[in-house]
């Protein structure tokens, strides 16, 4: 805005100058033009002198005061209208009028007679001041006059010249040129030029003009661009957050003004997060840029869409506050994301969830309202995706619940309600133990005992298993250091534990600070951490197998399983889920994959272990296919450290026991890519 009213004040100052250009030339050139016609006057009034001492008799003794002779009157009377002279007047050297025209014969009886009736009159006192002074010194005098007297001409002169004889001053005429044709002449010659100068200054000034103009677009079309950009995103030419809250806070005083009703609608994209990391984040914003469009053409005119940030979309429905009248709307937004989008000359599957709170119904404050929106959507992720949900006072309870958990979970570590519990593990003959799988427990002050199963995810969900991961890997391998070599201890981790740099680092400090040996230590892991960054995933698996510890998959068999694992990560043992051994005796199928299973690993030097044995038959037949470990309720419940016995150890053969040596799979020269998109039946 300052910019733009210095531009208009530079303008401004460019008009003002031309103008003051433009008054200046009108007055030089009116200058320049009375001057031409006083020298014009004075020109002609002395060619008139010079040719009345010429021509006129007994001039030098009429202008001695010895009076104007017959002759030298008729010769003045014919020399009267001569070089434009309309009237004249003859002064003696001393000033004293000698004759005027109007004394001449036939003098009135010219036209310009009547004109001459007022010239001179005062002339004498007038011409005393002049002739005593300059012009008796030889120095004529010119005064030019515009104003028309008595019907004479317009314009004319009244000059003062002194007639000289012999360097001596015989007297002054006074004479009076008519220049009305020579000014209209200088005139129009200096309104020619004026024209001109003019021409060039409007061209100036036009062009002025236009360069203001044309800065003036820019600056507004920069602004309009400032304005733009301050209220939408930049990548998908949605409303921003900011712009978004303003939408929504006036939407909220307009219904409480009387307005109309409206509904508000949390989206977010299904698998974003694949799509960014199978594809690349060009592939990512691209996604983001299709789905907006498909926005904007899901709702009506006045709908505002807003990207709050990342994959998380808000729409205000206007005059909209019913279930029956928003659930078309959210339907039509969840299919029109659901379709394919074309990224990289490929076809990706994203979809997204959405989630509704109602102005008036589930709300009246804006923030209150978008909060629980964003619980709607929650509960729409939560129920499968590609769906939408309404809010509903039972879903807030159970937020209000999962925050409080999330909170308490927090500070579950520093307030030592933490506790393992550890599940043996025996080797092939189901007599001799091998180590203990740490499993974690948590005892809530107030709600005591609290499964795993409830707590896990959202310790993931809520970033909180980094402090919660370190602290088990940490326990365990201090406890873990105080049983018999070589009894092992087995610490699953979390897919998210991995995006930290210093994994590694963490371990060596844990096994360090315990004095535990790395062949004792033996790290858990499923098979979702494989499916992305795997050259990151590799590296640390690697560096970790380096130091002497054991990793195993945990859950082999469920899931999006991949062969490729099995030879491009460094596994030592695959554990067998107990789905498979709970099902063993009831579907021949099931026997079928687990001896698959089985043979594979023995094939590529992996020990593979059975979780969840519960019954004789189940170990006979897992013992039959010849499962190297087993897990379960039928040989051992987790207990605390302290009621661990370690009974089963005596006796047991070192082969079952040790870690094998480092290997390379007799595949890895042949090259292979995993999968990096997600299944169909996953999305």
């Amino acid at each position: 805005m300052k910019k733009r009213s210095a531009d208009w004040k530079i303008f401004t100052l460019w008009v003002i100058g031309l103008a003051l250009a433009a008054v200046c030339l009108g007055w030089i050139l009116r200058i320049e033009s009375e001057r031409q016609l006083g020298q014009s006057a004075e020109q002609s009034a002395l060619r008139w002198a010079q040719f009345a001492d010429r021509t006129v008799p007994d001039l030098e003794a009429a202008l001695a005061g010895r009076g104007v002779t017959p002759a030298a009157r008729e010769q003045l009377a014919r020399l009267l209208h001569t070089d434009d002279v309309f009237h004249f007047k003859l002064f003696d050297a001393a000033g004293k009028p000698v004759l005027s025209s109007d004394e001449l014969p036939d003098a009135r009886s010219s036209p310009t007679h009547a004109a001459e009736d007022d010239f001179g009159k005062g002339s004498a006192n007038q011409a005393d001041a002049l002739i005593l002074g300059p012009v008796l010194a030889g120095q004529p005098q010119v005064e030019l006059k515009r104003a028309a007297r008595s019907g004479g001409p317009p314009v004319y002169s009244q000059a003062y010249v002194p007639v000289k004889r012999d360097g001596r001053v015989l007297g002054v005429v006074e004479v009076y040129v008519d220049q009305t044709e020579r000014a209209r002449l200088n005139e129009g010659a200096f309104l020619r030029v004026a024209g001109a100068v003019a021409a060039l200054l409007l061209v100036l000034l036009a062009v002025a003009s236009y360069q203001f103009w044309v800065r003036l677009r820019r600056q507004r079309q920069a602004d309009t661009r400032v304005r733009y950009m301050a209220h939408h995103d930049a990548l998908s030419g949605a409303l921003n957050r900011a712009s978004f809250n303003e939408v929504l806070q006036q939407a909220a005083w307009r219904r409480a003004e009387g307005g109309p009703a409206f509904s508000l609608l949390c989206i977010d994209l299904d698998y974003f997060k694949e799509v960014n990391d199978s594809f690349g984040h060009a592939a990512g914003d691209q996604v983001l840029r299709v789905a907006t469009q498909r926005l904007k053409a899901s709702v009506r005119e006045g709908d505002q869409v807003a990207r709050l940030g990342g994959d998380e979309f808000a729409i205000v429905l206007l005059g909209v506050a019913t279930v029956e009248a928003v659930t078309p709307l959210a339907q039509r937004i969840v299919e029109a994301l659901a379709l394919s989008y074309e990224v990289s000359d490929q076809r990706v599957i994203c979809g997204g969830s959405v989630g509704v709170a109602i102005h008036g119904l589930d709300a009246t404050d804006p923030d209150e309202l978008l909060g629980k929106a964003d619980l709607a959507l929650y509960r729409a992720k939560a129920n499968g995706r590609g769906s939408f949900s309404f809010y509903d006072v039972q879903m807030d309870q159970q937020m209000q619940a999962r925050r409080e958990l999330t909170r308490d979970l927090r500070e579950a570590i520093a307030a030592d309600q933490l506790s393992l519990h550890y599940q043996p593990l025996y080797g092939r003959d189901a007599h001799t133990l091998t180590g203990y799988e740490a499993l974690l427990r948590w005892h809530h002050p107030t709600r005591g005992d609290i499964a795993p199963v409830e707590f896990i995810a959202l310790a993931e969900e809520t970033g909180v298993i980094d402090a919660i991961g370190l602290w088990v890997l940490r326990r365990a391998c201090v406890e873990a250091a105080g049983w018999p070599a070589p009894l092992t201890v087995a610490v699953n981790l979390s897919a998210l534990q991995f995006a930290s740099d210093n994994l590694v680092e963490l371990v060596t400090r844990a096994l360090s600070d315990a004095g535990l040996a790395p062949e004792r230590l033996e790290l858990e892991i499923t098979e979702s951490l494989l499916m992305n960054n795997t050259d990151q995933v590799m590296g640390v698996l690697r560096a970790l197998s380096g130091m002497g510890v054991s990793i195993a998959m945990d859950d082999f068999g469920t899931g999006y399983s991949s062969l490729a694992y099995l030879w491009r990560f460094p596994f030592d043992k695959v554990k067998i889920d107990r789905a498979f051994t709970h099902n063993l005796g009831h579907d021949a199928k099931v026997g079928v994959i687990v001896h698959s299973i089985i043979s594979l690993a023995h094939s590529l030097n992996i020990r593979v272990s059975a979780e969840g044995v519960e019954t004789p038959s189940q170990m006979a037949a897992l013992q039959d296919r010849g499962c190297d470990e087993f897990q379960g309720f039928l040989l051992g419940r987790p207990a605390p450290l302290e009621g661990l016995t370690h009974v089963g150890r005596v006796g047991a053969p070192a082969s079952t026991i040790r870690r094998s040596p480092p290997r390379e799979s007799v595949l890895a020269p042949s090259p292979m890519e995993l999968a990096t998109t997600l299944p169909e039946s996953m999305n």
